[in-house]
């Protein structure tokens, strides 16, 4: 499929699910991003427009892919615990819920983030 098409799709998506979903400072948006490379995520205050913490696999010694994605879900639930944040809302940027973005779900779960 056509690269151009295949990001027409994923945008269109993500503003769905954008139009549906807003972060506060109490339960704030933990928003993911995936490059062909790295995996990144944010926990942002919509009604501020703040990034309350963020976090990246770019100097992750993991090997696969999805142990990066793991890893940067722990340490972003980490980072949130640090700021006594508990619960947040989950905005997986318009892409599917498998590999990496289901990784990075379950990493922050594991380390005690609600969503």
């Amino acid at each position: 499929m056509n690269t151009k098409i295949k990001t027409l799709q994923r945008d269109r998506r993500r503003k769905r699910i954008r139009a549906k979903i807003f972060g506060t400072s109490d339960k704030p948006r933990f928003s993911i991003f995936r490059s062909n490379k790295y995996i990144s995520a944010q926990l942002i205050d919509d009604s501020k427009g703040v990034t309350l913490a963020s976090a990246t696999s770019k100097g992750s010694k993991a090997k696969s892919v999805i142990e990066k994605a793991k890893a940067v879900g722990t340490s972003i639930a980490e980072q949130a615990k640090a700021k006594k944040i508990s619960v947040v809302v989950f905005d997986r940027g318009g892409y599917l819920y498998t590999g990496s973005v289901s990784a990075i779900a379950d990493g922050a779960r594991e380390a005690g983030l609600k969503f």
